[in-house]
């Protein structure tokens, strides 16, 4: 195996491969980096058994080949040499005992390969129910919702986002039981018939990152226990949670006895000082006081070490009854900057009842749910 390629195009789509694979693999060979060439491409593969990415770079002038073949290359380190190389192009080939040369101007390293027939094949899904969704809308509703999910390895089930993916909408909802995000958007030309996945967070904020700030088309193919995502030349494969997801849509209530709307940013900022102090705590806990009567906001925060922390929030519409109502206040920043609109509609029912937040525009469908903390 012989071949000669361009440093940038090949780090380039190297990076993309390496999210996928995991310092603490599992099976020694998931270390490593999979390099398999033919005389049309060359496949870069990476896998921690719950991601998996092939990039295929097909063979043009920054990608010269001389003979076929296949490897496995360790790959943090391999990473580390092809990104310090000197030259704008490197050569690379493999030797006897799977000794692999590289040379790039006066540098040249060999390092110690492995068979790539030992690496594990990737899985085969159909795209007979495939779906194509703009890149820009998958990576928003990723973002509006992956946060919420727990690392409560003890509920898997919750680790993920369910997604529904309709002929003409999608919608996404993830939970930790402790909070809750769900969001609709209008989709074009989604799947004939209601596709429902619940996808890892991790897989999702991967997919995030590789969408990044471009709108690729993703096309979306799902399968038993997986689902292959492709943007491009890459293919991103992700195992599916399998088990019954709770029916969230009972938790958000329909009444509400006060309602309050805040400026976002004005009100992260009066989270963040109180924050100074609560993180400081065993609780991290803030309370916000609405008093109808006077039209005022408070938000206040102690801890028994260090002080508390009082302010007054301003505020757009204040309307209901008076309530005071504790919570964490990094579940409620999170959800303020997940928010698409400057301003927040929150409502509420009782101080142990689940406080809602909606945006200011009723064509945009988000909700978000945070339950409150008991402080006496």
């Amino acid at each position: 195996m012989k071949f000669t390629i361009n440093r940038n195009l090949f780090i380039e789509n190297l990076n993309n491969v390496m999210r996928a694979i995991s310092s603490r693999a599992t099976i020694p060979i998931l270390s490593g980096i999979k390099l398999a060439l033919s005389e049309d491409e060359l496949i870069l593969t990476g896998s921690d058994t719950d991601i998996s990415i092939e990039i295929k770079i097909p063979v043009n002038e920054d990608l010269n080949v001389e003979s076929t073949g296949s490897i496995v290359l360790p790959a943090r380190f391999f990473s580390e040499i092809v990104k310090k190389l000197p030259g704008k192009d490197f050569s690379f080939e493999v030797k006897e005992s799977f000794q692999t040369q590289i040379i790039s101007e006066n540098s040249e390293f060999t390092i110690n390969g492995l068979d790539a027939n030992n690496y594990p094949r990737l899985p085969e899904i159909s795209d007979a129910a495939s779906f194509t969704i703009s890149g820009k809308t998958f990576r928003e509703i990723i973002n509006e919702t992956q946060f919420a999910t727990s690392n409560d390895q003890t509920r898997t089930i919750l680790t993920g986002v369910r997604f529904f993916f309709n002929p003409d909408h999608i919608k996404a909802v993830a939970t930790d039981s402790h909070r809750l995000s769900q969001r609709s958007i209008a989709l074009e030309n989604g799947p004939q018939a209601e596709t429902d996945l619940i996808i890892p967070g991790k897989s999702l904020q991967e997919l995030s990152r590789i969408i990044a700030e471009t709108d690729p088309e993703v096309k979306i193919c799902p399968g038993e226990n997986q689902a292959l995502f492709v943007i491009g030349n890459l293919s991103f494969y992700s195992r599916l949670l399998d088990g019954n997801y709770p029916d969230t849509d009972r938790l958000i209530p329909n009444e509400k006895t006060t309602s309050v709307e805040f400026d976002i940013p004005e009100l992260s900022s009066a989270l963040e000082r109180a924050s100074l102090l609560t993180h400081a705590g065993r609780s991290n806990v803030v309370t916000l006081t609405l008093n109808v009567e006077n039209q005022t906001a408070k938000l206040s925060g102690k801890s028994a070490e260090i002080g508390n922390v009082e302010e007054d929030v301003s505020f757009r519409n204040l309307e209901g009854n008076d309530l005071e109502i504790s919570f964490n206040p990094d579940y409620m920043r999170d959800a303020l900057r997940a928010s698409v609109t400057d301003f927040v509609i929150m409502n509420f029912t009782k101080p142990l009842r689940p406080l809602i937040i909606n945006p200011d525009k009723e064509d945009v469908d988000f909700v978000q749910l945070i339950t409150p903390v008991r402080t006496y």
